[in-house]
Parts: C-alpha cells; sequence; structure tokens
C-alpha cells in the first residue's frame, strides 16, 4: 500500500554499524540510544493532520528498524517505496550525518521523488542545504508546518506554484535558491492533534509496527508526551529552544500554547488506551498560573491514574506545588538546575538561588510527587573541574535530607555533542567565553563522525578544555554514583557496576587517542561499550506502568465499536 507522503527518521550517524565511533554519554538524560533514534513528536501532528486532509502519510523509523535487525538493509527498503515524496527531519543537529546520508539514498534509487527537509537544523541551515545538497529538493522552515506542508504536496501532486507555498524554501528552474518566508505562525496549538491512536492505525495499515516504535526500549518502557507550547519566553543560553532562537528561526514573538482544556483531554485520551507515563513537554507555568489552573482544574475531574511528568524551568512555590498534589493523582517532576553555583546558573539562563530551589524541592517531598528528578550539566559558563565536584557533593547534601526515599534523584551530563545553532551561546560565544570548533553543517556531519565523544563537542570554555569536560564528566558522575550507593537511592551492586563501566570508558578512550589505527581488538571493546552508555541507574529514566501497557478492550471499541 502506497503513501502520498513517506517521512522517514534516520539514525544519527548512517553507517553505524560500520564506522568505529565511541558514543560515550551523550544521552544520558533522554529515553533514547546515542543513535538519537526517537523521531520528533512532530511526525505525529503533520501524519494526522495530513491524513485528516485526504493525504495519506507513512512513518518510517528508520533508525529503529536497523537497530533491531542488523541483517536490515535500509537501500532496498527503500527502493521499494513508491511515495509521491519523501519527509526526512533534521530537528536536532546530532541527525546531521544520518539526514543526509539518507536523503542522499533516497535520490540515487529515487532521482525523480521530491526529498523534503524540516525541523529547527533544517530551518537555521537552510541556505547551506540548498547550496551544497543537490538530493534535497525542499526546506520547509518554522516550527508549525502542517499546513504549509500539505499545501507543498497539493502542489507536487496536482502542479502550481512553489512560489504560493508559505515557509518554504526551494530551487526555480535556473537553480536559484527561492525563499518564502515564514508566515505561517499559528497563534496557538489548538489546530493539531496529538492522537496516539493514530500510530496504532497507520501502523496496522502498513503492517509496520517497528516503524512507528518511538526509541529502543520503548516496549519495555514505554513513555508518550503531549506538547503545551511550541516556542519558550525562557533564553538559556545554549539552547535552540529558546526565546532568542525561536525569534531568529521561526520568527516566533511569543510562545504558541495549546489550551489547558485540550492538553488534559489529550493525556485523558491517551490514558484511556494506555497505563504508560505521560510527558507534559515544556512548562505550564509559563503560560502563567492562570493557564495552569485551569489545566489542573480540568485533570482534577479526569483522576488520571498513569504516571504524569512536569518539566518546570524554574522552581515553582509551594502554594502551586499544593495545587498540584491536589489536582493529580500520581504525578513525577522534572527541575534542572544546571549547577550548584547560582552565578553559573545565571549565566546559563535561570536566575534563581539555591535558596528558592531547595524550598521548592521541600514543598515537592512534602507532597505525594512520586519522584523529583534534578538534571545538572557539563560545560558551562564559570565553571571549572572543582565547581563541577562541587555540584555533585551538593547533590549528596540533598540526598542527605531525603535519603533512602529514591524519590530525589539527581543526574548530571555533559552539555553534549553540540550547542545548539541559534541559541545565544553559539551566536555569540566569545561573549560567553566559549570558543566553537564547529560552525557549518559540513563542519557538525564531520564532527559526528569523529571517533570520540571528546572529538564531537563543538565547543570549549575559558574554564575547561574538552579534556576537562571529559573527566569532569566522568569523575563527577563516579562521585554522584558513590554518594548514591550510600544515601540508598542506588542498589550497591549496580553502582559498582557503573563505576566499572566508567573505568573501562576512560581507559577506552586513551587506547583510542593513542592508537594509531583502530585495529579489530579495539572496535570490538567500542561496540561492547556502545551497548551501555548510560552513566545512571537503569531505573532512572524510568516512571512505571500503571495497569496495562495497552488497554486491548479500549483499543478494540476504538477501532471496531
Amino acid at each position: 500500500m502506497h503513501a502520498d507522503l513517506i517521512l522517514l527518521h534516520p539514525p544519527s550517524i548512517y553507517k553505524f554499524r560500520e564506522l568505529p565511533i565511541f558514543y560515550g554519554p551523550i544521552s544520558v538524560a533522554i529515553p533514547s540510544s546515542s543513535l538519537f533514534e526517537n523521531y520528533p513528536i512532530g511526525f505525529l501532528t503533520m501524519s494526522e493532520y495530513l491524513n485528516s486532509q485526504g493525504i495519506s502519510v507513512r512513518i518510517v523509523n528508520l533508525a529503529m528498524k536497523m537497530l533491531l535487525d542488523s541483517s536490515f538493509d535500509p537501500e532496498n527498503f527503500i527502493a521499494k517505496l513508491r511515495p509521491i515524496a519523501f519527509g526526512i527531519d533534521l530537528h536536532w543537529l546530532p541527525h546531521v550525518d544520518g539526514s543526509l546520508c539518507l536523503a542522499e539514498v533516497v535520490k540515487r534509487r529515487h532521482p525523480d521523488i521530491p526529498v523534503i527537509f524540516g525541523g529547527l537544523s533544517a530551518t537555521y541551515y537552510h541556505q547551506e542545504i540548498m547550496r551544497d545538497y543537490p538530493f534535497v529538493d525542499f526546506v520547509m522552515c518554522g516550527d508549525s508546518t502542517e499546513e504549509p506542508l500539505r499545501l507543498l504536496m497539493e502542489v507536487i501532486k496536482h502542479g502550481g506554484d512553489y512560489g504560493t507555498v508559505p515557509n518554504l524554501v526551494w530551487r526555480n528552474d535556473r537553480g536559484e535558491t527561492m525563499v518564502n518566508g515564514i508566515s505561517c505562525r499559528p497563534a496557538n496549538l489548538d489546530y493539531v492533534k496529538f492522537d496516539y491512536t493514530h500510530f496504532l492505525k497507520m501502523a496496522m495499515k502498513y503492517r509496520d509496527p517497528s516503524g512507528y516504535l518511538p526509541f529502543r526500549n520503548w516496549l519495555s518502557n514505554p513513555v508518550m508526551a503531549v506538547f503545551s507550547s511550541r516556542g519558550c519566553y525562557h533564553d538559556c543560553a545554549p539552547c535552540g529552544g529558546s526565546e532568542s532562537s525561536f525569534a531568529k528561526l521561526c520568527l516566533r514573538g511569543k510562545p504558541a500554547f495549546r489550551s489547558p482544556e485540550l492538553l488534559a483531554k489529550d493525556i485523558r485520551d491517551i490514558a484511556r488506551y494506555t497505563g504508560a507515563p505521560i510527558m507534559v513537554i515544556n512548562d505550564l507555568l509559563q503560560a502563567g498560573e492562570e493557564y495552569a489552573g485551569r489545566f489542573l482544574l480540568t485533570m482534577k475531574k479526569y483522576r488520571i491514574e498513569n504516571q504524569l511528568g512536569f518539566e518546570f524551568f524554574h522552581p515553582p512555590s509551594g502554594d502551586f506545588v499544593r495545587k498540584v498534589a491536589d489536582s493529580l493523582i500520581n504525578f513525577n517532576v522534572e527541575i534542572s538546575p544546571e549547577s550548584h553555583d547560582p552565578r553559573v546558573r545565571k549565566a546559563f539562563g535561570k536566575a534563581y538561588d539555591n535558596a528558592e530551589l531547595e524550598s521548592s524541592i521541600e514543598a515537592f517531598m512534602r507532597s505525594r510527587c512520586r519522584r523529583l528528578d534534578l538534571f545538572f550539566m557539563v560545560g558551562l559558563p564559570f565553571q571549572d573541574y572543582q565547581s563541577v565536584m562541587d555540584t555533585v557533593e551538593y547533590c549528596g547534601e540533598l540526598m542527605h535530607r531525603y535519603g533512602g526515599t529514591n524519590r530525589l534523584l539527581p543526574v548530571i551530563a555533559p552539555l553534549a555533542p553540540f550547542i545548539d545553532p541559534g541559541s545565544r551561546l553559539f551566536e555569540e560565544p566569545e561573549l560567553f567565553g566559549y570558543r566553537l570548533f564547529y560552525r557549518t553543517l559540513r563542519e557538525h556531519r564531520q564532527a559526528m563522525l569523529m571517533p570520540t565523544w571528546k572529538l564531537r563537542l563543538n565547543y570549549e570554555t575559558e574554564w575547561m578544555t574538552r579534556d576537562d569536560i571529559v573527566r569532569a564528566t566522568y569523575d563527577g558522575t563516579m562521585r554522584l554514583v558513590e554518594l548514591k550507593a550510600a544515601h540508598g537511592v542506588m542498589d550497591k551492586g549496580e553502582a559498582e557496576k557503573i563505576k566499572q563501566h566508567i573505568l573501562m570508558a576512560k581507559d577506552l578512550m586513551k587506547r583510542m587517542e593513542d592508537a594509531s589505527v583502530i585495529d579489530d581488538s579495539l572496535r570490538k571493546d567500542i561496540s561492547s561499550m556502545n551497548m551501555f552508555d548510560s552513566l545512571c541507574g537503569k531505573h532512572e529514566l524510568k516512571w512505571p506502568v500503571k495497569g496495562w501497557k495497552v488497554n486491548p478492550v479500549n483499543v478494540f471499541k476504538h477501532f471496531f465499536g
């Protein structure tokens, strides 16, 4: 069965099976592996929107297929596809090699079928893509491309003027790059649907369950996500999703929010079909307490038993924490203080002190919050090696207050592999005390193919070289694991395994740097280390499933009732 549009998601490195690359701890704080096989949630909204408008869409998580089956041949698979157009995401910059390699394969196999790129990174680098990569025919720019993509597909299918399609970058008959401008900037997100049953329908329609799986361990660790907004009121220095970055890339003066009632309904609809955890992406309080209050009031009526996850960019007050606890049955929270040092935190873009942070932590610990994750980072302004180690000791102090509860979970990870293009730090690195090694798309692609994660880093700072960042990451994690075991947050046996892995990773990095060639023995060790790339416990990025992973009765009623 042929689809009009096939959306392909590549692995971060297309030839990851062949190349001897040690990925390192670049995906510690996300559920997917170091190949970033998790496709953007925009695939869901685009697929649902276009299908509702009569344009059939199929999603193929090619990265997932390549991970699950070592014998899977992506090029032969692509050769058998016959859509009207292919879409490839270049949203996160670590996909630069995978996206461009995949586009070249598609164009080689199907020279007459258009290839469309989209995503924030594609938006930033649209001129370079159109100039240097002729196998990419179109770039769809901006953060909300559902309707522009529909219009583009209509022109591809029936003919017309590409110049009338908003947000589109294309080539005219003379090969000149034409930029239509980002004129489609919806004021809110009420027009899209976060309908996960759509994925079930499409997986059944195309008989391709693996093509729709979000990431490698999803079947054992299912997690759903809904978005409260596109854009942000915060302006964190290295973030490509920050206020200034969205203003530059997407011409968005303020975030577009989904109405709180629809957001709550999205969660209720997911909970009808699965007991999986549900993450609300972006801070509810960005739109104000009135918005958050309406959401909580609606959620209180629904009484959802799934584990719900919320991220807060600024520690919420005790009063708000009590409102959350009064409205929700099972909830978990993520806060990213980045550092124990308020000076470092402020330079990053978060202006609150430790007293405010600890007051919020205390409020959550007194509430029915199931777990509070605290994320800290290595590679920040004003941060040196000792500052990282002091952050870890601060984590120890916090765990001491709530030791043995497993409810307070600190994690530390490097700012890796790249500082996001479009962020304040990327645009003015010297202002923040940074030096960038890579600026262009081509340079970042070459960086992704470097043998170690240290060489992939696109920056160093006045306070830490890339060697210092690697050392601080491993040493800081080693000490944090020891503290977790000491305070009952982690099993001592698991802690010893992670510590041994860290020592092996450090040794592997040194052997790779000293080696003149990567021989078979070293390749084997690289492959073995890549199978276990986490610096935290297996349980630390998982929330429990409440009841059925999938409710078969409700799924049956939805499709056949």
